[in-house]
């Protein structure tokens, strides 16, 4: 299923994990290490599992490969709430937010369009 061209949500969700490895380096500077790691691992997580659903063994596979990535945007989106709600954590640039809500948009898209068909 693997396919070279230029794809959307791979490389959204590329950029945004260049961003939130940029945010939790920042987070480190607070010295608040496991934040930073809870951030870092679920905000990476969503390209990943994009990435890997471009490999996908079947449509199922490409399907439960999204579903991975949505529970990974909602989780990095509590994380970053958390961030944002605390006076204890640098806030997260507003782009995180309005890129990450248009992930999950597309990812959310992507699942239903597939299972559709």
């Amino acid at each position: 299923m693997r396919n070279d061209k230029q794809n959307l949500i791979v490389d959204m969700t590329f950029q945004f994990a260049m961003n939130i490895i940029t945010y939790s380096e920042h987070i480190k500077t607070f010295k608040k290490y496991e934040m930073a790691s809870q951030i870092f691992r679920s905000g990476t997580s969503i390209g990943a599992n994009t990435r890997e659903a471009q490999n996908a063994e079947s449509k199922a596979d490409f399907i439960h490969k999204f579903k991975i990535a949505a529970k990974e945007a909602d989780e990095v989106y509590y994380w970053l709430t958390l961030c944002k709600a605390s006076e204890h954590y640098p806030d997260p640039h507003e782009r995180l937010f309005t890129d990450l809500n248009s992930i999950i948009l597309i990812i959310t898209k992507i699942i239903s369009s597939s299972k559709a068909k």
